[in-house]
């Protein structure tokens, strides 16, 4: 069995346990009466959150000596969500921002370790917005959850600390298993050169999620949901982990077992949270679909 079918095949399991638990008759009362204004702030949100995560990618490719202008990036960064969310083969969005700076004649390892580099910044910013927003309301979640949640983003921070210092750990250069992790320090070292460049990046990325999570809580009023913002603040960074797994297509199945999962332990109806989940799936399709535009149209070099 291929990647890719493997994906798709857990992708339909998860999303049919999810769907079973429910009741698809249930799942379908959640899509009535949707109110089309929180449907469209949803959409604004989820569009300004990926125009953010481009022009962050601009400021660590900048970096990085890629001499692009906003321009490229915008439209490099809207193409690879719109592949990374309808595409279920092995090529996928970063694989293709890294196939389009190679085209410009930049070597394709240097933008595989800045695409990288893109990646880990925005992990960096969840796993900090998880922390935060978790001890913010430690009474929120079950014990055992919030304990979790909290040595998880704790691991996953101290593993970028880490993953920063080592490229000083010289007797590691004499195991050539380990070059590839040694040039990624180095890289990230270069783009984040300062305090202030991890700030502003890091910040950043937690306005990144933060905006998503604003089109789920406009989502949630527009499924009939009345549950308050600093309450998703919480629960929704943990979901959003959780489909950085590469298990299942752009996440589906993961995120609707995650959200049924987590929202019952506040007593929320399964159908309505299920709705939600569905919706703003559909949501990061619509936000992408400038992405499918840019492919469309003829290249071009921006500077």
């Amino acid at each position: 069995m291929t990647k890719a079918a493997y994906k798709a095949s857990l992708t339909i399991l998860l999303l049919a346990l999810t769907l079973h638990a429910v009741g698809m008759a249930n799942l379908g009362k959640g899509f009535l009466g949707l109110k089309d204004r929180y449907i469209l702030v949803a959409l604004a949100a989820q569009l300004a959150s990926t125009f953010i995560a481009a022009y962050r990618y601009r400021l660590i490719m900048g970096a990085l000596e890629f001499r692009e202008g906003l321009g490229f990036f915008v439209r490099s960064y809207f193409k690879g969500a719109f592949l990374n969310q309808t595409l279920p083969g092995s090529i996928g969005g970063d694989a293709a921002r890294v196939l389009e700076l190679g085209r410009l004649g930049y070597r394709k390892r240097d933008a595989f370790y800045g695409v990288f580099v893109d990646r880990i910044v925005g992990l960096a910013g969840l796993l900090l917005l998880n922390l935060l927003a978790n001890n913010l309301a430690p009474d929120l979640l079950p014990r055992w959850l919030f304990d979790l949640i909290n040595a998880i983003s704790l691991a996953g921070i101290a593993g970028m600390f880490v993953l920063v210092r080592v490229r000083k750990l010289r007797r590691l250069e004499r195991f050539g298993v380990l070059q590839p992790l040694l040039a990624l320090s180095r890289q990230l070292r270069r783009a984040y050169h300062s305090g202030q460049a991890i700030l502003e990046q890091v910040g950043l990325s937690v306005l990144i999620h933060v905006l998503s999570i604003l089109a789920m809580y406009a989502l949630a009023h527009a499924v009939g949901m009345d549950i308050p913002f600093r309450v998703l603040m919480v629960v929704v960074p943990p979901v959003f982990l959780l489909t950085l797994l590469p298990v299942s297509l752009a996440g589906w199945g993961v995120r609707e077992g995650a959200m049924v999962g987590i929202f019952m332990l506040l007593g929320e109806h399964k159908a309505m949270v299920l709705s939600l989940s569905v919706l703003y799936g559909l949501t990061l399709i619509l936000a992408s679909l400038p992405g499918l535009y840019f492919l469309l149209q003829p290249g071009r070099r921006s500077r």
